[in-house]
């Protein structure tokens, strides 16, 4: 099996958590799969929430089954974040006098992380050639367009499955899909981040992520390598 690999960063990150949005607006510690589908339609060029659509917009319906690894340029799995304070002086923003909104929002610093599709149908061989070429049809952004996109390190890999016990898993993983031994780490980072979209309202559907050192002992997924990294794909 081939995967395409790249690495994807950014000088700073903003993947909105629509559950908490009181003071500020907070971020997920990581991307997660609907936005990098979001990233992928961009540079594609499929249509997203401003067109009509029945069920999905064009972008989630045609990348959904995209299959993907996500490995974290960071220790721990932890980006650093800061609060950002700004105006937003669009007529709309506000209906205080004045129409100026402060906006404060949570940002991830300098995050970068490995990204793996798994090259398996038409979509994925197309956005591959994208990604190997350089072509993008809109520009690529890591949550929305005050952070914009930087791929890099471009490439296809061969992949084997890996079916050893007591290895670590270097990527993020479905924490209910694992057994691991966690008497001898150094760390585990854990967070609900989404992974796909309801079909009903389009909001996020949520699972439990896991990145760790620890070694897995029993897996319900394959567990693939490229020859330095052992990785799951959801």
């Amino acid at each position: 099996m081939k995967a395409v690999k790249f690495t994807l960063k950014g000088k700073t990150a903003f993947f909105k958590n629509p559950e908490v949005n009181s003071y500020f607006y907070f971020t997920y510690g990581n991307i997660h799969k609907p936005a990098l589908l979001g990233m992928f339609g961009a540079i594609l060029g499929y249509k997203g929430y401003e067109s009509s659509f029945e069920v999905y917009p064009e972008y989630y319906d045609k990348l959904k089954e995209l299959k993907v690894a996500i490995i974290p340029h960071q220790e721990h799995g932890c980006f650093a974040r800061k609060v950002q304070v700004f105006n937003n002086s669009v007529g709309y923003a506000s209906q205080e006098q004045g129409g100026n909104l402060i906006v404060k929002e949570q940002w991830l610093e300098n995050p970068s992380w490995m990204i793996y599709v798994l090259i398996d149908d038409d979509e994925s061989q197309k956005l591959s050639e994208y990604l190997l070429e350089r072509k993008a049809v809109y520009i690529p952004y890591l949550g929305k367009n005050d952070h914009p996109a930087i791929i890099e390190n471009v490439g296809v890999v061969d992949l084997q499955m890996n079916n050893s016990k007591n290895i670590r898993i270097d990527s993020l993983a479905k924490a209910d899909d694992f057994q691991f031994d966690f008497f001898h780490i150094q760390f585990k980072y854990e967070e609900y981040l989404p992974i796909s979209l309801k079909e009903s309202t389009n909001h996020y559907e949520l699972a439990k992520m896991i990145f760790t050192d620890a070694t897995m002992i029993e897996s319900q997924k394959e567990v693939y390598n490229d020859g330095e990294k052992n990785i799951i794909f959801y």
